[in-house]
């Protein structure tokens, strides 16, 4: 039988990140081979995105020197968590509820080498909260925004910075949310100048963008 995987192990080459495995849709034992493959091709990093509990539990009897972020679903190990970048991302939240995807934002940031600073619970139902922190919002290089409901967060951020806004809509939120298409088209919608949009509940992707922009910033 013919194997179900090729990794690209050029990818970085092309691209200066590692192939991400995608664990959703995955068995356990289809994640612990393309695991064990890439160890032996001497990676110095792997990170597996959508990893439920059941699945990071077995794996983590294989792979014991991993981490797995419940929150996030991350099943993640580094040789070496050096900074590779100068700028810091900084990832927002507007509230807990969106925490699992901001947290995923987060983690592939630190994956590929930036520093992070989290704001969780700071939503426009208080905006109080968020404009006590602005001053520290401004020292990033690159924002991430994730909120649900309606999604304002992204256009008050984007308002009050100079800095790229990427704003990631969460599926959280009541009926009319429509599993974050509101947020989403809210989001697409901005008057604010600089924010731009990954798909709901992509926090992968939005972190990964931010890294991409902060690489502008200079590497270590």
């Amino acid at each position: 039988m013919d194997t179900l995987f090729e990794i690209d192990y050029d990818r970085k080459k092309r691209t200066g990140a590692p192939e991400i495995i995608y664990g959703a849709g995955k068995t356990k034992e289809q994640i612990e081979m393309i695991i064990d493959d890439m160890i032996r091709h001497d990676q110095d990093g792997i990170y597996v995105s959508r990893v439920d509990e059941q699945k990071a539990a077995y794996l983590l009897k294989r792979f014991p020197q991993f981490e797995y972020d419940r929150d996030a679903r991350v099943f993640v190990w580094k040789r070496s968590w050096d900074l590779v970048n100068d700028g810091t991302i900084c990832v927002i939240c507007a509230g807990t509820s969106d925490v699992p995807v901001a947290k995923e934002a987060v983690l592939i940031a630190r994956f590929l080498g930036n520093e992070t600073d989290f704001i969780c619970d700071v939503g426009v139902a208080g905006i109080h909260r968020l404009l006590n922190k602005v001053e520290r919002i401004n020292e990033a290089n690159v924002i991430v925004v994730a909120a649900g409901m309606e999604g304002a967060l992204a256009s008050v951020v984007g308002g009050l910075t100079d800095k790229p806004v990427i704003a990631v809509p969460t599926s959280v939120g009541y009926g009319a949310n429509f599993n974050g298409l509101s947020a989403l088209l809210s989001m697409l919608n901005s008057c604010a100048c600089g924010v731009s949009v990954v798909n709901i509940d992509n926090g992968f992707g939005a972190g990964y963008m931010a890294h991409s922009i902060n690489c502008l910033a200079g590497r270590r």
